[in-house]
Order: structure tokens, then C-alpha cells, then sequence
């Protein structure tokens, strides 16, 4: 069974009507000045951009593409705006493993994320009622863009 030590930090998911508008909030209440290129998921249904906050935490900021997205709810019914916590993983399958040994139940299959160059990503419920996502991308690094 995979270790909890294998498990990476690597973002807290937000829900935002905007990407711009989640900009312009988080940079005026947290000062965030780093920002990645905005990505365009279909298959995960956002539109979507990671930023890090000057204590150098990691957010990603997901826009609905539409009202079929995963995330639309959360808008309507102002709920989970707080969407996600995310880990990076070596063996995606292993930690869902844990994860269901834990009691976690996953929403989906694995699906490919653009913003992590199609490596699978998989979300889960956690007993506790807030959603973990595994991403198996253990070395990726977001890339912020200069002068941002």
C-alpha cells in the first residue's frame, strides 16, 4: 500500500464565476502577483488558472465552461467554493486505492488535465465531505508567467 509521505501538495481548487474577476479578487486580498497561462479543459469542463500567494501557496482558480461542468453547482448553490485540495502522485492508481482503504469514494475514472500535459487526474470524496484530487504528476512544476 502506497504512503501518505508519496503524497505532494500542489494546489487548493477555487470556484470563480470569472478567472478575472478570481484575479482581481486574490490579488487584492492576498496579493497574488504570480500567475500561470490560463487553460482551457473540455473534458474537465473549466477554464482554468493556477496562482501562488506571496506565503507561496498554490491556488487554481476554475471557471464552468458551461452549465453541464463538474463545478457549475458550486456556483449556483454557493457551496464547495472551496472546491478541492490537490496532491501530485507517483502511481495514481495505488493512492485511489488508499484513498477508497480510507473510505474516500472517487466522483470518476481517471481523466487526462490539460494543465498537467493530459496526465490523469482523479477526484474524491472524502468522508469528511471535502473532495481530494490526485494528480499523477509527481514532478510537475507550475509555470508562472513573468512580469504577472
Amino acid at each position: 500500500m502506497p504512503m501518505v509521505q508519496d503524497l505532494q501538495f500542489d494546489h487548493l481548487g477555487l470556484v470563480v464565476k470569472s478567472l478575472a474577476k478570481g484575479r482581481k479578487v486574490l490579488s487584492s486580498m492576498l496579493g497574488v502577483t504570480c500567475w500561470t497561462q490560463e487553460f482551457r479543459d473540455p473534458v474537465n469542463g473549466v477554464l482554468l488558472q493556477f496562482c501562488r500567494d506571496p506565503a507561496g501557496v498554490c491556488y487554481e482558480l476554475l471557471e464552468p465552461l458551461d452549465e453541464a461542468s463538474p463545478v457549475y453547482p458550486a456556483l449556483t448553490g454557493g457551496k464547495a467554493i472551496l472546491n478541492h485540495v490537490a496532491y501530485r502522485v507517483e502511481d495514481i492508481s495505488a493512492q485511489g486505492e488508499r484513498l477508497r482503504g480510507a473510505g474516500c469514494a472517487p466522483t470518476s475514472a481517471p481523466k487526462p488535465a490539460v494543465a498537467y500535459g493530459g496526465r490523469p487526474v482523479q477526484f474524491f470524496v472524502s468522508p469528511l465531505r471535502f473532495v481530494i484530487e490526485l494528480i499523477e504528476a509527481p514532478m510537475h512544476e507550475h509555470i508562472y508567467l513573468p512580469n504577472s
